[in-house]
């Protein structure tokens, strides 16, 4: 490792030494990492944050192909020392940096498992994942271990454990006393044959946005196929220069011989990033490829189109992990130079990438399409994808038959199979039942078609429609409605910054409601005026005239990781909240007078208790009743409102309050404020909404401290989830 002095970028890489197609296949993924150290050590593998220069910028190390090769080596043989070998399962929680690539490449090496659980999931659901794996060695930081030291039914199959930084009061080694092994006194390479194709590289659980997380079975095979898909979908390989935002991208990056530039960005924490480092990063580094979710993207386009900043190596973005606004595509588009292509790449923890789409085509077709109520094009199958639409149904489908296929143009859940498909969810058959269809093949081989939970069709030209997810459709007594393909009706209007329909009521009989976040600066006068326009948006189109009910929303409830995906089901209470207090078409902020008037009548109680507390402290109290008045008033105002905060927080979250905004208001008005928000989803067994959910591979790999990882991408809230 070293620090760069100069802004100089990486040095370029031969195109000759650019891994096959073939025999690559064959070549697991530490092996492949080997063969590029062997071929070109000198070439800078990854460039990452190390701190802050004496201007206060961030200055950055580099670490060549050579040198994280040894690395490896090092952590390998450290490994095996220590116990942990083929098929273990490992629980890797570190932050985003070179010791996260070298120790998942280490344990590539000795093949053993990974396990990575996504942080923003909570504690709770994190603690079901890894007890339901029975992980033999735990890999983190001392807050990680603080947490298994103290849950220990969770962890009580693990037998190896190694910290990363400071060792507190438990066994085990360090990552770094693991990382100074001489790798020349252990064998050169693994002791075994290198491991098959169907042997597993890792375990990557699904985030729960909207059902139980999931343990997904990632093969070498599975990780290859991975790597070579994203290289041929989106055209770039070992030439490049990457900035990666979403971690896991790096692994397979890595795997193609290319350098990362990771980014100075908090995985879990996208929509606060400054952008400024993120322009400089991409000139000093000259990056030509850009991975981020559309959050980033959005603040990035806002950034460049106030402070104009030339990006002429860019030549690659590539959007994934959430739905991508043609909004943020066309404005993103228009800051980069003329030969920059703007991918929105669709997938999901099962399988990365399903579909990708140039922006290109959909500023000329597809977004005009969107507003008619087709969906969100998705674009053409990836490499080493075959993609069909079965009929929809809530319940498994066990076997592929002939009458399971839909219609060309008919909307249908979408299925996909291939080698960049996970067969199986890790020890759990009830999720497999639900989400597997085994079709019979000539050859005898058989085969797994995966079902994504999402909805869409595909056109005549071979393009994929995302159109909603099936367990969030609106089932209405006139029929089913789907969510994106009816959001994007309304998209078009300039003072709506995006929307979410939900329905109120049981199955069957629901009332569509539209939940409409509009852009910054709409006042209460503009949003009385807009209801009107966006009613003759509904009326203009047949599959959004039945929706006559909007509700304005401050601050959607999104997901941790990309801030983007919807939370949906606790935007749906919050709905049917409005609805039982409200008249229709009333905004969030308001309601009838008769509404309102309750509403702070209410909220005069505690407003006058603090009055009084504050008063008693400006003037004494010389009546024993007055004192004795002070200090009850004290207790019920301090003391019970504070005991309050942890039950108002999940409502504070369904409508937009960040944990700061919730205490405070709660310590101000009590349960006459908290009570009156919605209450969050109903939670399965490990705590997510009732439903199905996934996200992207290994996004989990990492804390709360900075930690994070990557999620296959996605153009939806939720592919695949």
């Amino acid at each position: 490792m070293n620090n760069p002095s100069s802004p100089a970028p990486p040095p370029p890489p031969a195109r000759d030494a650019a891994p096959g197609r073939g025999p690559d296949l064959d070549r697991g993924m530490a092996q492949q990492l080997e063969r590029h150290a062997r071929a070109f050590p000198d070439r800078v593998a990854i460039v990452y944050p190390d701190g802050r220069d004496a201007a206060g910028g961030v200055r950055y190390a580099e670490l060549t192909y050579g040198r994280l090769q040894e690395r490896v080596e090092r952590l390998a043989a450290g490994l095996a020392r220590e116990g942990i070998g083929r098929g273990t399962r490992t629980v890797v929680m570190t932050r985003p940096g070179p010791d996260l690539y070298a120790l998942l490449y280490a344990l590539f090496r000795v093949g053993a498992v990974p396990v990575t659980v996504d942080p923003g999931m909570g504690v709770r659901r994190m603690l079901h994942c890894y007890r339901s794996v029975g992980a033999e060695a735990f890999i983190g930081p001392p807050v990680a271990h603080a947490v298994r030291v103290f849950s220990p039914r969770t962890f009580r199959t693990v037998r190896t454990r190694v910290t990363v930084g400071r060792r507190w009061f438990w066994g085990g080694p360090t990552l770094e006393r693991l990382g100074r092994h001489e790798a020349a006194a252990e064998p050169a390479g693994p002791t075994e044959p290198g491991p098959s194709g169907t042997d597993l590289l890792m375990i990557g659980f699904t985030t729960g946005s909207t059902g139980p997380a999931k343990g997904v079975e990632y093969t070498h095979r599975m990780g290859r196929a991975i790597a070579d898909s994203i290289r041929d979908t989106h055209g770039y390989g070992a030439d490049d220069v990457s900035l990666i935002t979403l971690p896991m991208y790096g692994v397979f990056d890595l795997r193609s011989g290319s350098t990362l530039v990771l980014a100075p960005v908090d995985p879990t924490k996208v929509a606060q990033a400054d952008p400024a480092p993120l322009t400089e990063a991409m000139t000093r580094f000259r990056v030509n490829t850009m991975i981020a979710s559309p959050a980033l993207l959005r603040i990035l386009a806002g950034h460049l189109e106030r402070h104009p900043v030339p990006l002429p190596d860019l030549d690659r973005v590539i959007a994934g992990g959430a739905p991508t606004s043609p909004d943020v595509i066309a404005r993103l588009r228009g800051a980069l130079h003329e030969r920059a292509a703007v991918h929105v790449t669709y997938g999901a923890t099962e399988v990365l990438p399903i579909a990708s789409i140039e922006s290109a085509e959909i500023q000329a077709e597809t977004a005009a399409l969107g507003a008619r109520g087709e969906g969100a094009c998705v674009g053409r199958p990836a490499t080493g994808v075959d993609i069909r639409l079965v009929r929809i149904t809530d319940g498994p489908l066990p076997r592929w038959t002939d009458g399971l296929a839909v219609a060309e143009g008919e909307i249908g859940e979408i299925a996909v199979a291939g080698d960049l498909v996970s067969a199986r969810y890790h020890r759990d058959p009830a999720a497999d039942a639900q989400h597997k269809i085994h079709e019979e093949t000539a050859d005898g081989a058989g085969r797994v078609w995966h079902r994504t939970g999402d909805l869409g069709h595909l056109d005549h030209a071979g393009r994929l429609w995302f159109s909603g997810r099936r367990t969030q459709r609106v089932t209405t007594a006139g029929g089913d409605l789907h969510t994106v393909g009816c959001e994007g009706v309304f998209h078009s209007h300039p003072l709506v910054r995006r929307t979410a329909l939900v329905g109120v009521g049981e199955p069957g009989a629901q009332r569509p409601v539209l939940c409409v976040e509009t852009e910054d600066g709409v006042d209460q006068g503009e949003w009385e005026r807009l209801v009107p326009r966006l009613r003759l948006l509904a009326e203009a189109q047949p599959m959004t005239k039945g929706i006559e009910v909007f509700l304005r929303h401050p601050s959607f409830p999104v997901d941790v990781r990309h801030n983007a995906k919807i939370g949906r089901e606790e935007l749906s209470r919050w709905a049917a909240q409005q609805l039982a207090s409200r008249g229709p078409g009333a905004s969030a902020a308001t309601g009838t007078p008769a509404a309102r008037r309750r509403m702070w009548a209410l909220r005069s109680i505690p407003l006058i208790g603090w009055a009084y507390l504050g008063a008693g402290l400006l003037v004494p109290l010389d009546q024993p009743v007055l004192v004795a008045l002070w200090w009850i008033d004290a207790f019920l105002s301090v003391v019970v409102h504070a005991a309050q905060i942890p039950f108002a927080l999940p409502r504070g979250r369904a409508v937009g309050r960040g944990p700061a905004a919730t205490a405070a208001l709660t310590m101000l008005y009590g349960a006459a404020w908290w009570k009156t928000l919605p209450r969050p989803a109903p939670q399965g067994p490990t705590g997510a909404a009732a439903g199905t959910g996934s996200a992207a591979p290994g996004e989990g790999i990492g804390v709360r401290e900075g930690a994070g990882s990557p999620e296959g991408a996605g153009v939806r809230e939720g592919a695949g989830s």
